[in-house]
This record gives structure tokens, sequence and C-alpha cells, in this order.
């Protein structure tokens, strides 16, 4: 019997560091199936990219990429959340620091601190956005949740906004500012224009000052 407790109470303090470690291993394994996934949706798109092609990429089994996302329209969802914040935790975006200060500092700051976050959003997302678009034209399914998505932005555009400047935004500005900082306009500058990520921060900030001033005296004059 004592050499069953000697036995037990070597074995017990082993289990918390072995489920952490396995946690962490886990989180890993996550994290390397997300960054090959959104790698190759930016470079190959939607329907060249397969499960298979992904898991090569990570480095794991098929099956691994199954069990920890379950479907290629399940891991797109979550590559195009993850783009967006930056990592696979579930904070929203409005609750995370970047977001809060927004509404800190001088308005030039304010603004200066909106157009970096939205250029360094767009430089993760962007081209996975692209990835959702294409597979949205042919997948009810994910048209539904594209269109979830672009209301959550709708409104993250809002409230930024808002924070920004100080006070509330009427819906023509609000609508205005989400279609003018959309990936679309961000892929356009970028590819399209060949402007760095200053150049585009630039270039909005611009834009996003002449809308309000103007949208500002519209309303009160």
């Amino acid at each position: 019997m004592s050499s069953k407790v000697a036995a037990s109470s070597v074995d017990e303090p082993r289990r918390p560091y072995k489920s952490s470690r396995r946690a962490q291993q886990a989180a890993q394994t996550r994290h390397d199936v997300l960054a090959a996934a959104t790698r190759l949706y930016e470079s190959s798109g939607w329907a060249k990219t397969t499960i298979n092609a992904i898991a090569a990429e990570a480095g794991v089994a098929v099956e691994t990429v199954y069990s920890g996302f379950g479907s290629k329209k399940a891991l797109l969802r979550a590559a195009i959340d993850a783009a967006v914040v930056g990592d696979a935790e579930p904070t929203p975006l409005i609750e995370r620091e970047e977001f809060l200060a927004l509404g800190k500092g001088s308005k030039a700051e304010r603004i200066d601190a909106a157009m970096e976050l939205q250029s360094r959003i767009h430089a993760r997302s962007a081209r996975v956005w692209r990835a959702v678009m294409e597979a949205s034209a042919a997948d009810d399914e994910i048209e539904s949740w594209r269109l979830e998505l672009e209301r959550g932005r709708r409104i993250d555009a809002r409230r930024g906004a808002e924070l920004v400047l100080g006070h509330e935004v009427d819906d023509v500005t609000s609508d205005l500012l989400w279609m003018m900082f959309g990936p679309e306009v961000f892929l356009k500058c970028t590819t399209d224009l060949g402007f760095t990520a200053g150049e585009y921060e630039s270039f909005m900030k611009e834009a996003f000052m002449r809308l309000t001033a103007q949208r500002r005296q519209t309303k009160t004059g």
C-alpha cells in the first residue's frame, strides 16, 4: 500500500504540467494551420487552396486540420477572423486596446492611430477577404456569413469614427466611411496605385478629414 501511495504522490504533480503542455502544443498547431491557410488563401485564392495543401504547408496531417476546424469553409472563417485582429484569440476588435486607443490623445493623434490601425488590419486580411469574396459567389453559407462580417465591419467603422471625432456621426457619413475604408479600396490603393502602407495611410487620412469636415458643414449649414 505504501508503495502505491508513494507512486501516486510522485505522479500527481505531473498531470497539470502534461495537460498544460498538450494545450500549448494544440494552440501552436492551430496557429500553424491558420498561418498556412492564410498564406495559401492569399496567394492561391479559395478554389485552388485545398485542405491537403494547407496540411502540407503547416507540416501536419490532413486529419489534424479536419479535427481542428471541421471543414474548409470553417477554416476560411477562422482565417479571416484571425487576420482581422492579428491572432486567434476570441476578443473582438472593439474591445482591444488598439481600437480603444482611437478615443485617446489629441484629434490629430486619434486620426493617425485610426489610419495606422486600418492599414495594419487590411495588410493582414485584405487578400484573405478576396478569397472570401470568391468563395461566397458559389456558396450560400459563406455568402451569409460574408454579409454578417460586413455588418460587423460597418458597425465597427461607425464606432471607430465616433471615437476619433468625439461625437456621433450620421448614417450617410457612417456608410461612406464603411465603404471608403473597405478592403477593396485598400487593394486598389496598394496594388493598382502602388501605394506603400504610409502612402495609403496619408491618402486615407486626407479623405477622412475632407469627408467628415464636409458632412459636418452640411449638417450645421
